[in-house]
């Protein structure tokens, strides 16, 4: 097992297990964060989204990179204030010309508003814009099952992926299992929980990481990978980078997988309350 093993999509393309995440890796710094990604440490599949702000620095990077194009995989993601689908086909296009490539490898809706009820719109958008080449594989993100269900029922299309949050704390589970019943691959943003709670410091995941010679974050990602989830965790640090690809020489048993899903906070254990049926991304 290698970290270029690769998740098959229900459209026939394929994804590697482990992304990179660029949640407010923006600028220079960012820039060489990204170079030392997929130069030094074998990253491929690079994430972000317009509301990240940071899609000239993700094709500057594309620019200075020595990987040739079609061996990255560029993911980014519709905000809010483009569910409108003419706003949406403009937003795709912007988003391309903003960092310099002619098509983007895979596509998500960020959220789906269902108090707004414009996600619809917005998938049909994404399903016209891969007919046209500008997205080779179409996803979602933070869909829930109502959303999934209504989605592929008004049009007959059905998500790639759906990136959810997924760390100990809110294992998302039953999410995960319907996104497997519909054939779509989880994907897991905030993998480690964000600063703002102590995953990393669970005393529990500390004790399985020392039973392998393992940190609390190779531990998580361990754990999403045996549980078929596609893993986008954020560095900036050349050895954060390298040490979240360390993951295939140890494999944790059923016991261990156990001991972190019943760390589950359910709801309370969100990282910043963002329940997709609440949470108004307009921006």
């Amino acid at each position: 097992m290698t970290h270029n093993e690769k998740f098959q999509l229900n459209d026939g393309s394929s994804l590697p297990k482990i992304g990179l995440g660029t949640v407010n890796i923006q600028g220079a710094i960012g820039v060489n964060s990204m170079l030392t990604a997929v130069e030094e440490n074998g990253y491929r599949l690079i994430d972000t989204s317009t509301n990240y702000h940071n899609e000239g620095a993700v094709g500057e990077a594309i620019r200075r990179s020595t990987i040739p194009r079609e061996q990255l995989i560029i993911s980014s993601k519709l905000p809010g204030a483009a569910h409108d689908y003419d706003k949406a086909i403009s937003m795709i296009q912007e988003s391309l010309y903003r960092i310099g490539i002619d098509y983007f490898d895979k596509y998500l809706i960020h959220w789906p508003l269902p108090m707004q009820g414009k996600y619809v719109e917005a998938w049909r958008a994404l399903i016209d814009a891969q007919k046209f080449g500008l997205i080779k594989t179409i996803g979602v993100s933070n869909f829930l099952a109502e959303h999934l269900e209504r989605i592929i029922e008004e049009t007959g299309v059905t998500p790639a992926t759906n990136q959810i949050e997924r760390h100990p704390y809110f294992n998302n589970k039953e999410l995960v299992e319907t996104n497997k019943k519909y054939g779509i691959v989880t994907e897991a943003w905030s993998p480690f929980g964000r600063e703002i709670n102590d995953v990393l410091e669970n005393e529990t995941i500390k004790e399985i990481g020392e039973k392998y010679g393992k940190s609390p974050a190779q531990v998580i990602m361990r754990w999403n990978l045996q549980n078929d989830v596609l893993i986008i965790p954020k560095s900036s640090s050349a050895e954060r980078q390298k040490e979240n690809l360390e993951v295939y020489d140890f494999e944790l048993t059923d016991e261990d997988l156990e001991a972190i899903d019943s760390l589950d906070k359910g709801e309370p254990g969100r990282v910043e309350d963002q329940h997709p049926n609440e949470y108004e991304e307009y921006v």
